[in-house]
């Protein structure tokens, strides 16, 4: 399989139509544009850089539409970019540097500092960039690249280690166009806002290439300011993906109950769980979001719930899309059933970056990606996650998953996030510890009572600790591993 150049392609088709907006300078361009960008960087990369087919381009740098361009530049001249996450410390980022030792380094001021400590030549975005780029005569497009050729590394947040860094190729980009672009329709007329993080999957794929792939516009979002993104919506926007967190935001911000989001057609989220009291909140308001699920291992989309049900069967992802194929480890067909979730399909990673074993422990001998997520098959084929295998606990010999306690928490009146993890515990091996976020004090005895009326006792959390917010990473996913380090903030009443 063959996939055509993304700004290339519709840059024939329909030379004049906006393809990229910047919000941080203003600055539109159109396919025509955006593409004799991309060619021009790629002879910079190439001719000035030295930078050659195989060679990895490191790039540290908040939003900004120039990132598309080198990731377009980049499959141009066969070099992998390889965007690093900027909220990480220069000790951590230096690790990621040396896995995947890139020629060069792309960065932009604000992160110019912790570039120059990482090791490799550094260019700076905003120090004589433009100049440089003009100053070259374009690369053209070359064609159809190949489906499986690597195109940019992602690595994984180290939620679980030491970040890996997931490949990501031509085709499964493509494919993960058609499996979101049909899920909730793109087309050449849609305009999508994008604030999430472009070192991260969400922040590329969902929606920037697919709304590229099918024509339309992507606004590029420097950073989530809830104010500007609901403007966005309203002059702008045909459809928006965002954690839960940013939906939090912007249904808090002042502006939200006034302003006009009727333009507004598709509404998704994904990375965490979706409150079920702000789901439906915000559907009272004309926001009907669509909770979906995926990896940057199957780049990413694998779930995304039919609109129809998306308050109806709230908390289930949905069915999977069309181009990918889901089983659960242990529950034969297509029956009802729990296990852990496996992806197969033409838009799943061939592997990690030089992580031959880690590659093979992730696959099953069949060529099942192994995800890690426990799901939950109903008996009309809606897939529910139920948790993380890692963060399951047993208390007293039982199995608890922390994310059941957390969806009943949640629905507590002054509890506006929470997460619960499992901690040592002399007698009973481990017991749930919840770490709330919420509008005031609460009683931590009578947070375990509400949940006494939902769960068993096993599952009701021992600790209670209350925080100004939860640690996330760019995906919005908690940061567990911090929560469960001891502190003298516990409430150390028991079951």
């Amino acid at each position: 399989m063959k996939v055509p150049d993304v700004l290339a392609a519709r840059a024939r088709l329909h030379p004049d139509t906006p393809a990229l907006v910047d919000i941080r300078t203003g600055r539109e361009h159109s396919y025509a544009e955006a593409s004799q960008r991309a060619g021009r960087t790629a002879a910079y990369l190439r001719h000035q850089l030295g930078v050659r087919a195989g060679d990895r381009v490191g790039l540290l740098s908040g939003n900004r539409t120039e990132i598309i361009e080198l990731l377009v530049a980049c499959g141009r001249i066969g070099a992998v970019l390889v965007p690093l996450n900027w909220r990480l410390p220069a000790s951590e980022l230096s690790q990621i540097v040396a896995d995947c030792t890139p020629v060069v380094l792309v960065c932009d001021q604000t992160h110019a500092a912790t570039a120059a400590l990482l090791g490799p030549p550094v260019v700076d975005l905003d120090a004589g960039w433009e100049e440089a780029i003009a100053a070259c005569a374009p690369v053209p497009d070359q064609g159809m690249a190949d489906a499986g050729a690597r195109w940019y590394l992602l690595y994984t947040s180290g939620t679980t280690g030491a970040p890996k860094g997931v490949i990501q190729t031509f085709g499964m980009a493509l494919v993960n166009y058609l499996n979101i672009g049909t899920a909730v329709g793109l087309t050449s007329t849609d305009v999508t806002v994008n604030p999430l993080p472009m070192f991260h999957t969400g922040g590329i794929n969902l929606h920037v290439l697919p709304t590229l792939f099918a024509g339309g516009t992507a606004i590029v979002v420097h950073e989530f300011d809830p104010g500007r993104v609901l403007r966005l919506l309203s002059e702008r926007g045909t459809a928006f993906f965002g954690v839960p967190t940013m939906y939090q935001l912007l249904a808090e911000h002042p502006d939200f109950a006034t302003t006009d989001l009727s333009r507004v057609r598709s509404w998704a989220s994904g990375g965490a769980p979706f409150p079920v009291p702000l789901l439906t909140s915000l559907a009272g308001r004309g926001v009907v979001v669509r909770q979906g699920m995926g990896m940057t291992e199957t780049g990413p989309t694998v779930f995304l719930i039919d609109e129809g049900h998306a308050v109806s069967r709230a908390g289930s992802v949905g069915k999977a899309q069309p181009f990918v194929e889901v089983s659960l480890d242990g529950v034969d067909g297509d029956g009802a059933g729990e296990g852990e979730l496996l992806i197969r399909g033409p838009g799943v990673t061939p592997g990690y970056w030089q992580r031959p074993e880690a590659t093979a422990a992730a696959f099953t001998a069949e060529g099942w990606l192994r995800s890690g997520d426990v799901a939950r098959r109903d008996t009309e084929g809606y897939y529910t996650i139920v948790d993380r295998i890692k963060d399951m606990f047993i208390s007293g010999g039982e199995n608890v998953y922390p994310a059941e306690v957390e969806r009943v928490l949640i629905t507590h009146p002054h509890v506006t996030d929470v997460a619960v993890v499992g901690v040592p515990d002399p007698r009973w091996g481990e017991v749930g510890k919840a770490v709330l976020v919420n509008s005031g004090p609460v009683d931590p005895e009578q947070i375990r009572a509400f949940c006494r009326q939902h769960l068993a006792a096993y599952k009701v959390p021992t600790h209670i600790e209350q925080v100004a917010e939860l640690p996330r990473n760019a995906a919005g996913k908690v940061l567990k591993a911090q929560l469960r380090e001891p502190s003298p903030t516990w409430q150390e009443n028991r079951q």
